[in-house]
Order: structure tokens, then C-alpha cells, then sequence
């Protein structure tokens, strides 16, 4: 079954008061104590990123986000060695191994910033467990800021609290939808989804891709999956 169909039906299914995502099928429910406490993953695939941007601008414009800043970068990489022939094409000034790399909150399971944030306002949503601030606690301490490895938080200049990306938790998932950078991509590259829920896509999903987390040495457990460029073509 293709992404395209497996995302409708996560639309079609998904209560629209519910935040207790399931993707796929239609059971979705409320937690309880006696279920498995969800693991709501973001998988980002490099084959299919064409670089357009469009997750960036629907993520701004879904969390309303000043002017200049945005939760999501693309970065733009490459393998190809200057003035060297691409081993792909045999020419020097092509774009066979270029690559895209989403640059955001990694949501890590074990999150410095959650551990380092003295008021509490860097906090584990109780409900889904997606690292997300609470804007009446947040003393502007930089805290979280400084305790990121992967350079993934900054202040809102017009809300002086400090933001990351928490897979659109208010503004999208408390709505019953999928994140806006999901919704808006045109290529699948990007796949949500409860890793905990071994018959969700996503779960299904890794479980057949190999997947790579970035600084996975220093223990932080990220939660945002990258599928790598493994063949040119693919």
C-alpha cells in the first residue's frame, strides 16, 4: 500500500479532538495507563527530498513564526569532490551526489534541554511525549539553547520564549492532523507516526529501512529517523 493511501486513511481516521495519533487504521483512542505510552517519531527521507522548501513555509506559517526564523532548515550537502569526476555521470560540475538534510528538534527521548531547563517550561508533553514549552514558565535563560547538540532551538523574538520544533503539537496534532511539513510535502519524504504502535505505518516503515539518527553517540535517543541516499536513483 503506497504512502499517498496510508496517509489519507490516517486523515480520514484521525478524531478531530484526539491527540493520540494512530497511522493507520482507525483506532485511534484515548491513553490509558494500561496502554504502552506513545514514541511519535519523524522519519525523513533523503531519496525523495527534492529541496523545494515547502515543509519550511507550511511549518512557519502553521505556528506563526517571525520573520527570518523557521523551525525547519534544509540543508543542502554534497559528496562531490571539487574539480574530481562524479563517479555517477563522469562530469565535474554536476548534481548526482547532492543530498538535502532536514536540520530541526530532533526530539530526543532523553532531551538536555528538558534536564537542564530550571523553571520547567522545557517539558515532556504528558500526553504524547513530545518535548514542547510551556510559554508562562520560560525565563529566557538560553539554557536549552546552550544544553542543544544539534543546534535545534532559538528565542522567538516576538514571544521571548524559546522554540523548537515539537511536531506542531498545538497548532496541528491538537487538531487531530498531521504536522504541517508532512502535510505539505509532495514527495513523501516525510513519514509521522507512533514508533510504539508496531502496526503503524511508521513503525512498518523502519522496520524494513535502514535509518540513521544524528549524534546518536551521545545518548540523547532522537526521535528523528533519516533515511540516507544508498544509491543514486533510488
Amino acid at each position: 500500500m503506497s504512502e499517498n493511501i496510508e496517509r489519507r486513511r490516517f486523515l480520514k481516521c484521525l478524531g478531530a479532538g484526539s491527540l493520540m495519533l494512530a497511522p493507520l487504521g482507525c483506532s485511534v483512542k484515548e491513553q490509558t495507563a494500561q496502554d504502552a505510552a506513545p514514541h511519535y517519531v519523524m522519519v525523513f527521507d533523503q531519496n525523495k527530498c527534492v529541496g523545494c522548501g515547502g515543509c519550511k513555509e507550511a511549518c512557519n506559517k502553521a505556528n506563526n513564526l517571525p520573520e527570518g526564523r523557521s523551525r525547519v532548515i534544509l540543508e543542502q550537502q554534497s559528496s562531490a569532490v571539487a574539480g574530481q569526476a562524479c563517479p555517477h555521470c563522469g562530469k565535474t560540475d554536476c548534481d548526482c551526489q547532492r543530498k538535502y538534510v532536514r536540520v530541526s528538534c530532533q526530539q530526543c527521548k532523553n532531551a538536555p534541554c528538558v534536564s537542564v531547563c530550571p523553571t520547567g517550561a522545557a517539558h515532556r508533553d504528558p500526553k504524547t511525549g513530545i518535548v514542547t514549552m510551556d510559554a508562562s514558565k520560560c525565563a529566557g535563560c538560553k539554557y536549552c539553547i546552550a544544553a542543544c547538540p544539534y543546534n535545534a532551538r532559538y528565542i522567538n523574538s516576538e514571544t521571548d520564549v524559546a522554540d523548537n520544533c515539537d511536531f506542531c503539537l498545538q497548532s496541528k496534532l491538537a487538531k487531530g492532523e498531521l504536522p504541517a511539513c508532512v502535510q505539505e510535502c509532495r514527495y513523501d519524504a516525510l513519514v509521522f507516526g507512533d514508533a510504539n504502535d508496531p502496526n503503524s505505518y511508521v513503525s512498518r516503515l523502519l522496520a524494513v529501512k535502514d535509518s540513521v539518527r544524528v549524534k546518536a553517540h551521545l545518548g540523547t535517543e532522537p526521535s528523528l529517523r533519516y533515511i540516507p541516499i544508498v544509491k543514486l536513483g533510488v
